[in-house]
């Protein structure tokens, strides 16, 4: 089935030329890798599997040409730890997934190039000054523009008629306001009431908020990007089950885990992009200079067993418009 693809105007980092030089001298240069999800999680194998093959078409071929340090399955409170480490082996440019994870690498260094993926707004984050001219050391890829909180209200609703109560499940301390306008604009259309549901990285914390909400019926969950619900996605996933919460996530890695529909970046794709950034500042391109991208991929995941273990009916044409049914 046809992806949509969404451009933002900038050009696309996979566009640029591939300059593949296989007989390339000089030492062996050194890239870091801060992330937050673990080296044994699937949708993480993937991510880097295309990174690398991205890298190597470049004419980076690992332990070849380029030495990788990895800091994964980092959790949200050693993040600092790791990213003074990674900043202590003197990499040339280091890849970092998430916010926390770009936050601890920016306050480490001023000057090495640091290269995001997943990350929403890094212009209210404080790395870059603008799209086009980022300014310092730091560029990338964004996850998703901000329209799409509205769109997950609407799929939740498609998918599950009878909601009239959504929980906006984030932590406060991310970058959700403009998901969160754009969700709420869609709310009084779709007659749903819309509530700010602030959870932290600890397990008591997501416990107690999504209880709370599921005391009341009639709710569904709406899961916008972020590596604190990530990591804790088998709890988020337990409890939609337990009080049979529909939820659209923007994340296919909870679907493909059990959740019910996820509408979001195609990742595998984010991240061989984020290649031809690498490729570029290890060719002597600076970070400032690189226009930070929203050209992605978009994709639908649906859970057709998750579905039926909530009575619902898929509409066809949700059926129809998904890029991948899990049976």
């Amino acid at each position: 089935m046809k992806r949509r693809t969404f451009i933002a105007g900038l050009g696309s980092a996979g566009a640029w030329p591939v300059v593949a030089w296989a007989q390339q001298s000089g030492p062996i240069r050194r890239l870091g890798v801060l992330m937050a999800l673990g080296e044994d999680d699937p949708e993480l194998k993937a991510y880097l599997t295309a990174f690398r093959q991205a890298l190597e078409k470049r004419g980076w071929p690992e332990s070849q040409k380029l030495r990788i340090d990895y800091r994964l399955g980092v959790a949200v409170d050693q993040m600092a730890a790791r990213a003074k480490e990674l900043m202590g082996l003197q990499p040339d440019v280091v890849l970092s997934q998430g916010t926390v994870a770009t936050r601890a690498l920016q306050r480490e260094s001023a000057v090495t190039p640091i290269v995001f993926v997943q990350v929403t707004d890094p212009i209210d984050e404080g790395y870059v000054a603008n799209f086009a001219r980022p300014g310092g050391n730091i560029t990338g890829l964004v996850t998703i523009e901000a329209g799409i909180g509205g769109k997950w209200l609407e799929m939740l609703k498609e998918v599950a008629p009878q909601v009239s109560r959504a929980a906006f499940v984030m932590s406060p301390t991310n970058s959700f306001a403009h998901y969160l306008s754009a969700a709420e604009a869609a709310a009084s259309s779709l007659g749903v009431e819309l509530i700010f549901t602030p959870v932290e990285n600890s397990v008591a914390d997501i416990l107690r908020a999504i209880e709370s909400f599921a005391a009341v019926p009639n709710g569904g969950l709406v899961l916008p990007p972020d590596i604190r619900t990530l990591q804790r996605r088998e709890l988020i996933l337990a409890l939609a089950a337990r009080h049979r919460l529909p939820a659209v996530y923007s994340d296919r890695v909870f679907v493909t885990d059990g959740g019910l529909v996820s509408y979001g970046v195609d990742y595998v794709e984010m991240y061989r992009q984020a290649a031809a950034y690498v490729d570029r500042i290890l060719r002597g391109d600076k970070a400032a200079d690189l226009p930070v991208q929203a050209s992605v991929k978009y994709e639908t995941l649906l859970n057709l067993k998750t579905a039926r273990s909530l009575d619902l009916a898929v509409p066809p044409i949700l059926l129809l418009r998904a890029d991948e049914v899990i049976e």
